[in-house]
């Protein structure tokens, strides 16, 4: 199947869409959950379809070293593989150009890494980048780029930019699943100028959808609210627009209200095998003591099976025991919670009721106001 987005509804900058994937139709904007290495932390894919989690995410480094491309195509592809019959999406191996820097060479032909399971060296070019997320199958595959932290002097901040142009011209090249969709990531921090040259050269590609990538890697939240809808902007109105790596519950409702439909953050689960719950009202750390005989849910309007069938007092008795079981719930409320605030947000466009619901969310929560 080609993939498609159709852009349903609009109120200011926020969008509601819909994509078409060879996996299924996903309803935007969409928070995705995070799968690393096949598998969302501590939950079962039963489980991530029972609280309505339409896309998940996997790593091209992270399944290329283990258990390696070809043992997943093997076993029938990465959706067969984990057990998955909804839309995947991987990422390209470009954010840990950024996060194992100092494991790293990087040059216009390739991203060397050592494995930081056992030292072997990793050539991650273009191409391969590409020929991994073919093997794996993946609905939406992306392109490699060069991820810089926010404190990059402008003058390498160029050279990366450069790269990921470069880059994304050679997996275009190199890309041959009609079933598969490429996206493109633009670069260039929260310089806006720089944003915008990157934007017009890989939307002259034509690429089926375009990412935001270099946010979260060390900026201040007020830094990336400011360069966020100017980004926004500079992207094809009739494409998706993934911000990768956001965020907390208010950046997700702040980017929405500023043009983007796709995100992914590893915060609910990694929150959630933490003790912290995430509600309509605000955090909650499930190992403070005031839950040791709190009868209540984590949120008395939550439909998830963590907040139908468990009290908080249960939960803390979890955590406090280090029952993995603990982590496990949580992080379903957790997810479960950031679906039903993406579905409450779609609706709200839908009906011409979101300028409402976000200042609402910015009084709860705090945040930047349009």
């Amino acid at each position: 199947m080609t993939f498609r987005f159709e852009l349903l509804n609009t109120a200011g900058k926020a969008r509601r869409g819909r994509m078409h994937t060879t996996h299924g139709t996903v309803e935007t904007p969409v928070f995705m959950a995070v799968g690393t290495q096949a598998t969302v932390k501590g939950l079962t894919t039963s489980q991530l379809r029972g609280i309505g989690v339409q896309v998940v995410l996997g790593n091209t480094y992270h399944l290329a070293l283990r258990p390696g491309e070809g043992l997943i195509a093997e076993m029938g592809g990465l959706h067969k593989f984990m057990d998955w019959d909804r839309p995947i999406l991987t990422d390209s191996g470009g954010y840990q150009i950024y996060s194992l820097a100092a494991n790293l060479k990087i040059d216009n032909r390739a991203a060397v890494f050592r494995s930081h399971i056992n030292g072997d060296l990793l050539e991650l070019s273009p191409e391969r980048a590409v020929s991994i997320q073919e093997a794996l199958g993946s609905d939406i595959a992306m392109c490699l780029d060069e991820c810089p932290p926010a404190d990059t002097p402008p003058a390498y901040r160029e050279i990366a930019v450069r790269r990921t142009i470069h880059w994304a011209e050679r997996c275009k090249a190199a890309h041959r699943r009609a079933d598969q969709a490429l996206f493109a990531i633009v670069q260039g921090g929260t310089d806006i100028p720089t944003r915008r040259r990157c934007a017009e050269a890989l939307a002259h590609l034509d690429f089926p959808g375009y990412a935001l990538g270099g946010f979260s890697v060390g900026e201040t939240t007020a830094q990336m609210a400011a360069a966020l809808e100017p980004s926004a902007d500079a992207l094809p109105v009739n494409k998706p627009r993934y911000l990768m790596g956001v965020g907390k519950p208010i950046d997700l409702v702040i980017a929405v209200a500023r043009g983007i439909d796709m995100f992914d953050c590893v915060l609910p689960t990694r929150n959630g095998r933490n003790a912290l719950a995430f509600t309509m009202a605000g955090e909650i750390r499930m190992r403070n003591a005031c839950h040791k005989r709190d009868s209540r849910s984590v949120e008395s309007d939550c439909p998830c099976p963590t907040c139908k069938n468990h009290s908080r007092a249960y939960l803390h008795h979890l955590f406090q025991a280090d029952e993995m079981l603990g982590p496990t719930l949580l992080s379903l409320h957790n997810l479960a919670f950031y679906n039903r605030l993406m579905g409450e947000m779609r609706e709200a466009i839908e009906t011409d009721r979101f300028t409402a619901f976000y200042q609402a969310c910015l009084a709860r929560w705090g945040g930047e106001s349009l």
